[in-house]
């Protein structure tokens, strides 16, 4: 089976839209800072996030590419493209439906979004007015995800991996040019959010188009295949959405904290998305529709095989990743961010929120990767039960730690949640069977344990290096960066642990 071929189709898409985000983020920094108008728009632009990474992304996806693979295996392609016609008739109606409801009640949402808005009305108008701006653009994602699921079971995953890069080209293109036709620059990203959703769904519908996948609206029937699928989408929209309950909780509690407290959260959180979408979201999008039809065949030990180079590869990235991101978030901040209206002790004040984020990161990302292991199995009832929990736990800890350490205890919590949630996941599948840590896996995480502590103490030994031209501070970071990834790859190769011919292409003993 494939996984490195598709891994890399997507996060070499993903990291050029973290690129161009990046630089998305660097201009809405420079335009308005983490002020009022910036607290304002990253809740409006977290309301339609949240359910868009929890349903759209999150249970849709690990309802309908099981599903889907299924009927294509078991039934061909003409019954498995009706059965996506239907959904897609179903998904519009209902997103219709509640995109109007939403936009009517929207001074209700956002008072329970951000209650602590309520006491000034100056936030509380600005945040209406946005939120019914971006909300819409959860219509137009909601459709693009499936699609990207159908073209995905096809193996063909450049579409759905690419269609994140017009989200940022839009918000580039209305900061160059839009800006003086707007009430205020938070409108104007606000209308950035909207019509960058409508540019994906044409990309992706044509798409669909160019492969000669006939997907059309008719007239959807209440099938088992369609049981199935509302049986598992309400679970699973917890169970994958876990990390985006915590953050919207992150948000909510936020806003009774300082101006600049969902900023810098906010800023923190972009960076930190970086590794969890080149490997954890990358690898979790190309494991699901492969473990599902080893799954399908009954071929379990091809899928333990699967599941552990999965791991393996996911803790031989992630956990440079979150050391890195940890000992050098103070310079990482102030090379992306701090310049225009984004001042010294705005980087100060993310950078600890970052440092916070990073030591979740293995975690974030092991949980893209062993989520899709009971998705693969239309399992979404235990990973829902683990994920109740864990938002239990982020909120009690939120409370606790945010009257000590303001927004940073809120990130501490998350971290600690995201944890607590991937032993748990691990834990029910280990005492089930259903995970087996294989020989290889041992043997190299042990010498990962090791290159990690020598690469640590190279990062911190070094990391003053940075600033040496504060001039070129962007340029310092880049090449420091590329120097310790290279000195990273030459630990693993001494050590003789990243050897390719057990990654290639995943080829399956």
């Amino acid at each position: 089976m494939k996984l490195i071929k598709p891994f890399l189709t997507i996060s070499g898409f993903t990291f050029i839209s973290k690129i161009l985000g990046f630089i998305r983020d660097i201009l809405i920094a420079a335009f308005v800072g983490a002020g009022v108008i910036a607290d304002v728009f990253f809740v409006a632009f977290k309301l339609p996030n949240f359910f868009r990474r929890l349903f759209a992304e999150g249970a849709f996806s690990a309802a309908f590419i099981p599903i889907f693979s299924s009927i294509l295996k078991t039934e061909g392609k003409h019954k498995a493209l009706r059965f996506s016609s239907e959904v897609l008739s179903l998904l519009f109606f209902v997103l219709f439906i509640v995109i109007i409801i939403f936009e009517f009640l929207m001074p209700l949402i956002v008072y329970f979004l951000a209650p602590g808005f309520a006491n000034d009305p100056i936030k509380l108008n600005l945040l209406i007015e946005f939120s019914r701006i971006t909300f819409p653009y959860l219509f137009f994602i909601s459709l693009v995800s499936l699609y990207t699921g159908v073209l995905n079971s096809f193996n063909k995953f450049a579409a759905g991996s690419a269609a994140p890069i017009l989200l940022n080209l839009t918000f580039i293109a209305f900061i160059f040019c839009f800006e003086e036709i707007f009430k205020t620059k938070g409108h104007m990203l606000s209308w950035a959010v909207f019509f960058a959703g409508f540019f994906q769904l044409i990309f992706l519908m044509f798409a669909i188009f160019k492969n000669d996948l006939q997907i059309f609206f008719v007239r959807p029937k209440y099938s088992r295949h369609i049981k199935k699928l509302f049986k598992l989408i309400v679970p699973g929209a917890i169970g994958a959405g876990v990390i985006q309950i915590n953050l919207l909780i992150d948000v909510i509690l936020a806003s009774f904290l300082n101006t600049g407290s969902i900023s810098y959260l906010y800023y923190a959180e972009r960076i930190n998305q970086l590794p969890i979408a080149l490997i954890g979201v990358a690898l979790g999008t190309a494991l699901l529709p492969t473990l599902s039809k080893q799954i399908s065949k009954n071929e379990k030990g091809k899928a333990l095989y699967t599941q552990n180079r999965a791991v393996e590869f996911c803790l031989t990235l992630a956990i440079p990743a979150s050391i890195a991101i940890f000992i050098i978030a103070e310079p990482i901040i102030e090379s992306f961010f701090q310049r225009g209206e984004f001042s010294q002790t705005d980087t100060i004040l993310s950078a600890k929120a970052l440092q916070a984020f990073a030591v979740g990161v293995p975690a974030y990302v092991l949980v893209k990767i062993l989520a899709p292991i009971f998705f693969s199995r239309q399992d979404t009832v235990t990973p829902v039960k683990i994920a109740i929990f864990c938002v239990f736990i982020n909120f009690l800890f939120n409370i606790i730690l945010m009257q000590f350490y303001q927004h940073v205890g809120i990130a501490i919590a998350t971290a600690i949640a995201s944890w607590l949630n991937c032993l748990l996941l691990f834990y029910i599948l280990l005492k089930s069977k259903e995970f087996v840590f294989d020989k290889l896996l041992k043997e190299n995480f042990k010498k990962m344990l090791i290159a990690n502590i020598i690469f640590a103490i190279l990062v911190f030994y070094f990391k003053d290096f940075i600033n040496i031209f504060s001039s070129y501070r962007f340029l310092n970071l880049s090449i420091f960066v590329l120097l310790s990834i290279g000195f990273y790859f030459l630990l693993l190769s001494f050590f003789k642990i990243f050897i390719f011919s057990n990654f290639r292409l995943f080829k399956l003993r």
